[in-house]
């Protein structure tokens, strides 16, 4: 018999959560893979804080969140690195500091297209991108 107190199933069947990740955190469903994938591209139109906690938090939890997220951090932490370069020269020889806006622009591009890709399941890969974070 079963007990009282127990809340039936909903309708369709009994629920089952999706399989654990390696280090016993509670796995994704596809559609959250491709979400938190999706916004570590996306988020890269913030900075590179969005995909840095998107990596810290879903790393162990799909392999391909983490895949996803650690090419966007490095693509931002590249960008980051040129804004900066880009303002040092630019106090150098005057006019070379509006550069860093077509690279905002392009990290813009960019991120919406690792966006786009990841929506449909496929993995993006960065034209420019120095790997600092392995």
């Amino acid at each position: 018999m079963t007990d009282p107190n127990t809340p039936p199933n909903p309708p369709g069947g009994p629920s089952t959560p999706p399989p654990a990740g390696p280090h016993g955190a509670p796995g994704l469903s596809d559609a959250e893979v491709r979400q938190w994938a999706g916004l570590a591209h996306l988020g890269g139109i913030l900075g590179f804080l969005p995909s840095l906690i998107i990596w810290l938090v879903y790393k162990d939890r799909s392999g391909f969140v983490a895949q996803e997220a650690k090419a966007a951090l490095n693509f931002q932490i590249t960008l980051l690195i040129g804004y900066i370069a880009l303002n040092v020269i630019g106090w150098i020889i005057p006019g070379l500091g509006l550069l860093a806006t077509v690279v905002w622009v392009v990290g813009i591009i960019f991120s919406v297209l690792g966006y786009q890709a990841v929506n449909r399941g496929q993995a993006y890969k960065y034209p420019f991108s120095l790997e600092l974070v392995k």
